[in-house]
């Protein structure tokens, strides 16, 4: 695996690829790496010739009262585990070369980042979509892959490829991987290693919660918020959860759900433990349809 640092020499490798006709994936991440990132991966093997992976802890997506600092750093050991997975390039990039100095340039996607996290983080999206563009223009990958378990990024980050008619990825080109879970049903992330043990078993309830909407979907509810109700319940019962927003939804769209019908919906929560932010999802189908993003491989 090639470590790059640098863009011309990013931009480099790349040519090489395309001279030899290969097609590219691109899996963006944070570091910090899991088992979820690396199902990413093995998927991107799976679907093209070469896989780069991105690990930059991008600024601009975080807060001025957020974890920037506190975001774990693991690029020693992260970059074994891609090695590992025949990752074929890591590009790990720094804020200077990122935001080099006088960059003033920012992408805003309105409609689908308003609520949820966006309505709680301001300015986050923005970051995300930002550096997100910018990876896919140094990379230029056939494709890219994104957990579902952030629904609302993956929604955010599809729109800005349709409206700025990104040919590299094409929007259609960008998949969405079903949510890795821990054994509890916790659904993995970077954030999971700053709980507390006590608030790490508390997250849990946002499984169980998102168990029980499901259910209730697929056993016919009619109205979202009987559904919603009954996970506000179960995550009220939880005394260390502060719960910041929980919706059901278009899944194709994020708009806003009166009826549910037969098209899919998303189940968005987002809660704090501690200092920790966590979200998690999950889609499903009212009564005789199917569900995904639950507890996946």
């Amino acid at each position: 695996m090639q470590s790059i640092h640098r863009l011309d020499h990013l931009r480099n490798v790349v040519a090489q690829w395309r001279v030899a006709e290969e097609t590219i994936a691109l899996v963006p991440t944070m570091g910090a790496l899991h088992e979820g990132h690396l199902t990413l991966v093995r998927a991107a093997r799976e679907k093209a010739d070469r896989v780069a992976v991105s690990i930059f802890v991008n600024p601009t997506q975080f807060g001025p009262n957020e974890d920037l600092d506190a975001y774990p750093r693991t690029l020693e050991a992260d970059s074994r585990l891609l090695d590992a997975e025949g990752v074929d390039a890591l590009w790990a990039p720094d804020a200077a070369t990122m935001y080099p100095d006088g960059f003033s340039t920012s992408i805003a996607v309105d409609g689908v980042s308003g609520d949820f996290c966006g309505r709680s983080r301001p300015g986050h999206f923005a970051g995300v979509a930002t550096v997100v563009c910018k990876l896919f223009n140094q990379v230029q990958p056939d494709l890219a892959l994104f957990g579902e378990k952030d629904w609302q990024q993956l929604a955010v980050i599809r729109t800005m490829a349709r409206d700025l008619d990104l040919a590299r990825p094409a929007v259609d080109a960008i998949l969405g991987v079903p949510t890795v879970r821990e054994a509890d049903g916790l659904a993995m992330s970077s954030r999971n290693v700053r709980l507390t043990p006590e608030d790490r078993d508390a997250a849990v309830v946002l499984a169980r919660a998102l168990d029980r909407g499901e259910a209730l979907l697929r056993a016919g509810a009619a109205e979202p918020e009987p559904v919603l109700a009954a996970m506000r319940e179960i995550i009220a019962a939880e005394p260390r959860a502060d719960l910041a927003s929980l919706d059901i939804r278009d899944a194709a769209t994020l708009d806003a759900v009166t009826v549910i019908d037969e098209r899919p919906v998303v189940i968005l929560v987002t809660a704090r433990f501690g200092d920790v932010l966590l979200i998690d999802q999950r889609v499903a189908e009212k009564a005789h349809g199917s569900a995904t993003g639950g507890k996946a491989a």
